[in-house]
């Protein structure tokens, strides 16, 4: 009796061995799948990955009581996750449409995310990248730190935007998982308004800075970056009249003061006694011939140099608000020439 039982058990595993023999090629395959999917994902084969990826998850819902099976189905899973991260690092370089429409297509078929979850990695990856182009741009000059700032948001914002309507379609609602529908369209407009704001903020902070005289080609500048959004109905143009205005009046204040300054400090050592001619005595001095229509400072002023350099400088303040002089600030610039009028008299 015993005999037959062992006899049984070793015909047994006979025929295991046996069976395992003539299936060797497929469970060799099998047992390779976690080594092929590995250099698949490594070497960019994504398109094979993913049908490794399908097949494994068919051998699980079969035989998912199987250890080895189990073992291979984990195993395959680390490499999807390395697969993921790999996908989802392509989106932080400076990657074209083209492949951004194949990295979003792979990650529709992982079937990781949902529609808003994938849009918002999609920003993410795609801000992450911005923000390092941003942050390669030297601080050191305002000038040159805006300049180039405005160019790479204009030309990379723009290429997100576009890369982003041309991959995600927002006519359709999405089903959140209680059934509500979510405003996919909130979720990039909102992305591009903080955008638009933290562009603002930097402008505000490198024009507090200081950018010399080129305040009107910083304005010629920004006028187009915003021209050039108001394709795709992101027009914030008229956000940047504000920040100009301020900076205007307060370069025109300062000029002012500065003149006023000045113009009390030559008072403090200045006599009758000591200016060059006495009242009256400019009528030697020739008076340049005056075109028709143009405005010349009377040459009486030249019998007080205080009085002459406090007007020059009041001309150099209204030369330099020329250059960017919003309508807005007539009142502001009136009342700050009324004041220093007002000292100086």
């Amino acid at each position: 009796r015993n005999f037959m039982r062992d006899a049984e058990e070793i015909a047994c595993s006979r025929r295991m061995n046996s069976l395992t023999l003539n299936r060797h090629t497929e469970i060799l395959e099998i047992l390779e799948i976690p080594q092929l999917m590995d250099t698949c994902v490594r070497n960019g084969y994504y398109e094979e990955a993913l049908e490794l990826a399908a097949y494994v998850r068919r051998l699980e819902r079969k035989h998912s009581s199987i250890p080895v099976i189990q073992g291979i189905v984990d195993e395959v899973r680390q490499s999807a996750q390395l697969m993921l991260n790999q996908l989802i690092q392509q989106l932080r370089t400076n990657i074209q449409l083209p492949a951004c429409l194949r990295v979003i297509g792979y990650l529709r078929r992982m079937d990781v995310f949902t529609e808003a979850e994938l849009r918002i990695k999609f920003l993410q990856a795609r801000d992450a990248w911005l923000r390092s182009i941003q942050a390669s741009i030297p601080d050191d000059d305002p000038y040159f730190h805006i300049t180039k700032t405005i160019e790479a948001c204009r030309v990379h914002l723009f290429d997100i935007v576009t890369q982003y309507r041309a991959i995600f379609s927002d006519e359709e609602p999405l089903l959140a998982p209680e059934g509500q529908a979510l405003n996919e369209g909130a979720i990039f407009h909102g992305w591009v308004l903080q955008k638009v704001s933290e562009f603002l903020r930097t402008l505000e902070r490198d024009l507090r800075r200081g950018v010399g005289g080129r305040l009107d080609s910083l304005l010629g500048q920004c006028m187009y970056f915003g021209l050039s959004f108001s394709r795709v109905g992101a027009d914030f143009r008229g956000q940047l009249a504000p920040l100009f205005q301020r900076v205007a009046a307060t370069a025109f204040g300062k000029a002012v003061e500065e003149a006023v300054e000045k113009f009390r400090e030559e008072m403090n050592s200045y006599t009758l006694i000591s200016a060059p001619a006495v009242l009256g005595g400019g009528a030697g001095v020739p008076v340049p011939a005056t075109q028709p229509g143009t405005l010349q400072p009377p040459m009486v002023l030249l019998d007080f140099p205080p009085l002459a350099c406090f007007l020059n400088g009041l001309l150099v303040a209204f030369n330099d608000l020329r250059l960017c002089c919003p309508v807005a600030l007539a009142q502001d610039v009136t009342a700050c020439l009324e004041e220093a009028l007002g000292e100086v008299r």
